[in-house]
């Protein structure tokens, strides 16, 4: 006989997966070390007000954030100032800000934009009116307010 038998057929051998869930751990211990969720450092000071009917927001990727308060350094002064992102918005730049924010959003979802407006509850109320003012231009007609429960 031969050394190769052509009228033996063997079957295909069996994969060893023995090493998978090693290596499922190891590729999800690597996204969970690299991926940060994206989180603003608040540069001003934001006691917002309590509030008996709190209801939560449902999309909160289609919520923009707008801070307002007195700065956390001191050096910048004592007025009431308005942060968006991790940067100080000048009032001048929130029509163009605005704008932008909405262009960055997916074309679907840029009519559901909504503004969420954490504002301290010390804050005088013409910043938070002028404001409205200017996001109204921006047509950011969608605003909420945040509050403790």
């Amino acid at each position: 006989m031969s050394k190769f038998n052509k009228g033996e057929k063997r079957g295909m051998p069996e994969l060893n997966t023995s090493s998978l869930p090693d290596l499922v751990f190891s590729i999800l211990f690597f996204f969970m070390c690299v991926t940060h969720m994206r989180e603003d450092t608040p540069i001003v000071k934001v006691n917002t007000p309590r509030a008996d009917q709190v209801t939560k927001l449902e999309n909160k990727s289609l919520v923009t954030t707008v801070l307002i308060g007195k700065p956390r350094d001191t050096r910048r002064g004592s007025e009431d100032l308005i942060q968006f992102n991790d940067d100080f918005l000048d009032m001048k730049n929130v029509q163009a800000t605005m704008e932008a924010a909405r262009e960055s959003m997916k074309e679907a979802d840029r009519p559901k934009m909504q503004i969420s407006m954490k504002i301290d509850r010390n804050c005088k109320m013409g910043i938070v009116t002028e404001l409205k003012q200017e996001l109204r231009k921006a047509q950011c007609l969608k605003i909420s307010y945040a509050a403790k429960k």
